[in-house]
């Protein structure tokens, strides 16, 4: 078992994913937008630059910035009514993990108030040793320059990691970053060329924390 993991956190510890997606169309309705139905699949796991030019191609006569902000007050609002839904295993791999003195970092594309709330609302803010947010990086998954500071973070070499990620973009930034990429897919399944570099793709964090406790990981 390797001694360092990161993870992400929309779609993967918090079932978060739906709800922007939600959001996004809301925000197509608001902008008086017709819905583009390959827009969520695209920006799905983008953060910054990444990010806005997937909402520039779909929707090139809004802006970018005021589109998303849209979106994060929407799921915002919902958040905080509702609290933040944890995705299977999500508590018992951190719990696993923290037993077995593997240090763990969190990498969200997310703005880091967000990221914020979500820790505390969920509890889980004294599992990570870093959090890392998209505000600290110039270019967003499927970019690796997060999960690679991430790991500058936690003090671990990349193939030393553990890469835990949900969405299609993420999983490709933890590979290119150089990590042992776990996919665990949410709303969009993975693609034949992340089938052959990711280090496993498993329906649950729960199945994962099997395979790493049987030695397959």
């Amino acid at each position: 078992m390797k001694k360092f993991a990161v993870f992400d956190m929309d779609g993967l510890l918090f079932d978060t994913e739906r709800l922007y997606q939600s959001g996004w169309a809301a925000m197509a309705g608001e902008f008086g937008q017709e819905l583009q139905p390959d827009f969520p699949g695209a920006v799905c796991g983008t953060s910054g630059e990444s990010m806005f030019a997937v909402i520039r191609k779909y929707y090139p006569n809004v802006d970018p910035q005021a589109f998303e902000a849209g979106c994060v007050r929407w799921v915002q609002a919902y958040l905080e009514t509702h609290g933040t839904p944890l995705r299977p295993g999500a508590r018992e791999i951190l719990e696993y993990f923290q037993a077995n003195g593997v240090r763990m970092a969190l990498a969200s594309g997310s703005h880091a108030d967000i990221v914020e709330k979500n820790l505390q609302r969920s509890g889980f803010k004294d599992f990570f040793d870093a959090v890392i947010s998209g505000d600290e990086v110039s270019r967003g998954k499927p970019e690796p320059d997060i999960f690679l500071l991430a790991a500058q973070r936690i003090g671990a070499r990349p193939e030393d990691c553990y890469v835990f990620e949900d969405g299609v973009n993420g999983a490709r930034a933890g590979t290119a970053a150089g990590c042992a990429t776990i996919m665990i897919p949410d709303l969009v399944p993975p693609t034949p060329d992340l089938r052959d570099e990711c280090a496993g793709i498993y329906p649950s964090l729960t199945e994962a924390q099997k395979a790493i406790e049987s030695g397959l990981l």
